[in-house]
């Protein structure tokens, strides 16, 4: 016999409270951080946009990974332990195979520059999806593309515009089943969700969360579904993008990033320091 009282009482009950986790500073003294994506290998990389490096946080505590990065920003590796870089400063995607041999992916777009890209998500099947809005010297600076973008490259190399909104595209995440692409919109206070094909080809654009206060930059999703916008504050939605929660940070959150043994902590980095809170559910690595 079934109870689905019972049922309901216990999934309330094993419910992640956000309302009780506690900030730890894990990195500090830095000028704007940002890009944190967790390695398989147990430590955490992170972008010092400004300072134009990575930082690479394990144990050991923090330490210089690449120094003269282009003015890199948003990071993801792949399942081969490649690392994929937005280079603000380049205007390029990069990536980085276990060797240190880096290779451009992206560059120009129809024989032009790209703004500068900001955030990047590899499918478990290779197919990489990042942003390029134009923030501060980037809108005006040499720039030769007329609109932002949100591009698709395919495991072939050949390299597609998803959307050109009107407002400046952020922070991009897949869903754990890599079937829904996330993708925030820091003018227009929102993010669009858009159905990933068998072909890695995103299609059927709909705004999933309005009015998020503040500007909302990078997300991640966890195993649930559920998106964690950083903005304000860090904003928790369901996958039908219902508010179920907060994560308060003693700076303004940038990017987060799930990590640790059991991919339960989830690292923020917010202005001059990096933050990590233990959560109850895993988060979704795409890769």
């Amino acid at each position: 016999m079934r109870f689905p009282g019972l049922l309901i009482l216990a999934s309330a009950l094993f419910a992640q409270d956000y309302s009780d986790l506690k900030a730890e500073k894990m990195a500090g003294n830095r000028q704007f951080t940002e890009g944190p994506v967790w390695s398989r290998e147990g430590y955490l990389l992170f972008s010092d946009v400004p300072a134009n490096q990575i930082i690479k946080l394990s144990s050991e505590g923090p330490a210089v990974f690449r120094d003269n990065s282009n003015g890199a920003n948003g990071n993801t590796f792949d399942d081969k332990g490649r690392l994929y870089t937005c280079e603000s400063r380049t205007r390029r995607v990069t990536r980085t195979d276990k060797k240190g041999n880096i290779e451009v992916l992206a560059e120009k777009f129809e024989g032009k520059r790209l703004n500068a890209p900001n955030d990047i998500v590899v499918s478990k099947s290779d197919h990489i999806y990042f942003t390029d809005p134009a923030f501060g010297p980037s809108q005006t600076e040499g720039r030769e593309l007329q609109f932002y973008g949100v591009y698709h490259i395919t495991p072939k190399g050949e390299i597609n515009v998803i959307a050109k909104p009107e407002g400046r595209p952020n922070g991009i995440a897949l869903s754990p089943d890599g079937k829904i692409l996330y993708v925030a919109n820091s003018d227009e206070r929102n993010v669009r969700a858009y159905d990933i094909g068998r072909n890695g080809v995103p299609s059927n654009e709909r705004v999933i969360v309005s009015g998020i206060e503040g500007v909302p930059d990078g997300m991640k999703t966890d195993e649930k579904g559920n998106l964690y916008v950083t903005a304000k504050l860090v904003y928790v939605y369901s996958p039908a993008g219902k508010l179920i929660g907060t994560i308060n940070v003693p700076e303004t959150p940038a990017n987060c990033a799930f990590g640790d043994a059991d991919l339960q902590g989830l690292y923020i980095t917010a202005r001059t320091s990096v933050y990590r809170v233990r959560l109850s559910v895993k988060g979704a690595l795409p890769y």
